[in-house]
């Protein structure tokens, strides 16, 4: 293994510890992903679930959850206690959401695991990816998942490129990883644990665990001209 599991995420924040059994590479979770969810969803709702909500019929949703106006949440998913899922949200389905997590107005998920206590707040888009323990997206923080050649995803792990076998791998975030706002996160992007990625960044391959990645973006100031 690459990167041990350990080394990323404590499998103690999420339900779904066996999806990391028996892989060689971290990033061989995300497709296992799509059939333990389909295995494993009941229909489940004990949530509160606002009338103007669509939620699927193949959708758990624990005890404490809200489900705002106008959020939709297509199957198979399921979301755990105490989550807000709010104004606006899409949740395209495959996903498993841990408890206390915050999916915020015009955000999307896809084909994602969410451990424990992850907030994903404003106008972010998370497909084929795992966030560990309270990982925080800014505003706008975008997870690229895709080639636009459609080929196999590669990432580069001290200087060394693996190719994933994957053509859709979207990022894997440790746990308290902190994305700033409109950050670009490329496909095959791996975050370490406790490492902060500056605002507006645009990142690829990996980050070690306690680091940040900073931007320096160079200003002027000019005098504007007087009217005529």
């Amino acid at each position: 293994m690459i990167l041990k599991t350990d080394d990323l995420l404590d499998l103690k924040q999420t339900d779904y510890a066996v999806l990391f059994d028996e892989i060689e590479d971290i990033w061989e979770a995300i497709p296992k992903i799509k059939p333990f969810v389909a295995d494993s969803v009941k229909g489940d709702k004990k949530g509160i679930i606002h009338p103007t909500a669509v939620v699927d019929d193949n959708v758990d949703i624990g005890t404490g959850t809200v489900v705002g106006p106008h959020a939709v949440i297509q199957g198979p998913t399921i979301i755990g206690e105490n989550c807000q899922i709010r104004v606006g949200a899409y949740i395209r389905g495959n996903v498993l959401i841990g408890d206390n997590v915050v999916i915020g107005n015009s955000t999307e998920i896809k084909n994602a695991l969410l451990f424990n206590n992850v907030c994903v707040p404003h106008f972010n888009y998370v497909g084929d990816s795992i966030l560990g323990h309270k990982v925080h997206l800014g505003g706008g923080a975008v997870i690229s998942n895709y080639k636009s050649d459609g080929s196999d995803i590669k990432t580069i792990i001290d200087k060394e490129t693996y190719n994933t076998g994957l053509r859709k791998f979207g990022a894997i975030l440790g746990d308290n990883a902190e994305i700033g706002s409109s950050a670009l996160l490329n496909p095959g992007t791996i975050i370490g644990r406790n490492s902060v990625v500056y605002a507006g960044a645009v990142v690829r391959g990996y980050i070690p665990s306690n680091h940040i990645l900073k931007v320096r973006q160079e200003q002027e100031l000019v005098q504007k001209n007087k009217p005529a």
